[in-house]
This record gives structure tokens, C-alpha cells and sequence, in this order.
């Protein structure tokens, strides 16, 4: 299933103006200001100005909440994209109790202990965005995430994801039941997209810092339905056999 792309035009802006140069804008702005983010339970808060807002919006990082001040907007990001942020990209920094910065080790610390299966979907997360995918919760979809070709306003999501992973040796059990399979797959077609199924392989290695990330590897799995309206043989064929 190829790209569904909004618009006669919307192919052409998106290949004038790629996510991967959109991405790096915006790290430049985030470094030049020297962002910090806030730590709130399972999210990362930013206050950006009208220049970043722009940025972050066109690059699909953090969704924009409604705040009194009107000199700055502030924006809401999973554990996963704040963390990306931080460590992949390098372009912001995350405060904790007392205001004090976190260092990449003490932040995985907090989002491991916040959520045991945080290092594999970060995992997942980061390996779709270093390849230039839009990354968004697919929750709506009863996935772990959707991915994007480009900005979600130019093209549909192309993929519906799933992340499959072993915490403590304990084996995700999400697709393991036929019927649960089937569901996932019927919902996937009836919204036009692929089902891809991530399956993280820790290699062992115990998450105790981000550098447990170089020793994972990821296996990438499309599942589609069988069709057999599409694998039927040709029917002159088959008559041709049977008289």
C-alpha cells in the first residue's frame, strides 16, 4: 500500500521541503535557545516561542496545550519524543525537582522507572524517526504508534505500528491469539493502512543506561491480510484445465 497523498500538489511540497531538513531547522532553533524542558509525570512540557511553534509543528514534535500566557506557546511531549530530543538530537535539555538539569542517564533513569517498557518502545520510536518517518500515538487506531511519509496535513499515515518486546523476560502477549490478529489486521484495512509489527531483541542487555541502545536490534515484520479475490489463478486458466 503505497503513499495516499492529500491534495494533487501535496507530493511536490512534501519533496521540496523533506522532514529530514525541517528536523534539523528546528534542532538548530532548540540549540540556539537553549531549551529546557519540564518534567510532568509521564510527559516532557516546553514553552517555545512563535518561530519554534512553527518548527515543531511542522516536524510533528509534541502536541501544543492551552496555557494563559500569550507571549509563549507550550507543548506536550511523550516520554518517547522528548527523549529523542535529548539524546539522538542533542538539542534540548529536561529539568527536574528543584530545577536542576538531568543528564541523558539520570533522565532514562526516571523515564525507565516511570515505564518498564519505555527502552523498547524508544526504541521503536527512534528507529523510524532516523529514517525520516513522522511518528504520532496511534492509540486512536489500538496501536502503539502511526507513521507518516510526511506532515500529516500533506499525507495520510502509511503504517500502523506495533511494538513487540520482552520485558524481563516476560513476552509481549499482543498478537499471540489468532482472533487478536485477525481484529488488528481488519481494523488496519478498514483504515487504509499496514499493519508493521516491531520486534525489539535486547540482546540481553539490562537497561541501566541509553548506551544499552547500540546492542538492540530491530526486526521489522508487514503483516496484510490474504486475499483470495487477489491469489485466485486466472480463470481461462483454470477452465482451460478443467474441460
Amino acid at each position: 500500500m503505497g503513499p495516499r497523498w492529500k491534495g494533487k500538489e501535496a507530493e511536490a511540497k512534501a519533496l521540496a521541503d523533506p522532514i529530514s531538513k525541517i528536523v534539523s531547522e528546528l534542532q538548530s532553533s532548540l540549540l540556539h535557545s537553549n531549551s529546557q524542558g519540564i518534567l510532568s509525570g509521564c510527559s516532557v512540557l516546553l514553552g517555545v516561542d512563535t518561530e519554534q511553534t512553527k518548527l515543531l509543528n511542522h516536524a510533528c514534535f509534541g502536541r501544543p496545550i492551552i496555557a494563559a500566557e500569550k507571549d509563549k506557546q507550550w507543548f506536550q511531549f511523550s516520554l518517547e519524543e522528548a527523549f529523542y530530543l535529548c539524546y539522538a538530537l542533542n538539542c534540548l535539555k529536561v529539568v527536574g525537582e528543584g530545577n536542576i538539569v538531568k543528564d541523558n542517564n539520570q533522565l532514562w533513569d526516571y523515564m525507565v522507572s516511570t515505564r518498564e517498557t519505555f527502552p523498547a518502545f524508544y526504541k521503536a520510536y527512534s528507529h523510524l524517526r532516523m529514517k525520516n518517518w513522522v511518528v504520532r500515538s496511534g492509540s486512536q487506531y489500538g496501536v502503539d504508534f502511526v507513521a507518516y511519509r510526511h506532515h500529516p496535513s500533506l499525507v495520510h499515515s502509511e503504517y500502523a505500528v506495533l511494538v513487540s518486546a520482552e520485558v524481563e523476560g516476560n513476552a509481549c502477549s499482543r498478537l499471540k491469539v489468532w482472533s487478536d490478529m485477525h481484529c488488528t489486521l481488519r481494523l488496519c484495512g478498514s483504515v487504509a493502512k499496514t499493519l508493521l509489527v516491531l520486534h525489539i531483541n535486547d540482546n540481553g542487555k539490562i537497561p541501566r543506561s541509553p548506551s544499552c541502545l547500540e546492542s538492540y536490534v530491530v526486526e521489522e515484520r508487514t503483516v496484510t491480510r490474504w486475499n483470495p479475490e487477489q491469489c485466485r489463478e486466472d480463470k481461462n486458466q483454470v477452465q482451460k484445465y478443467t474441460l
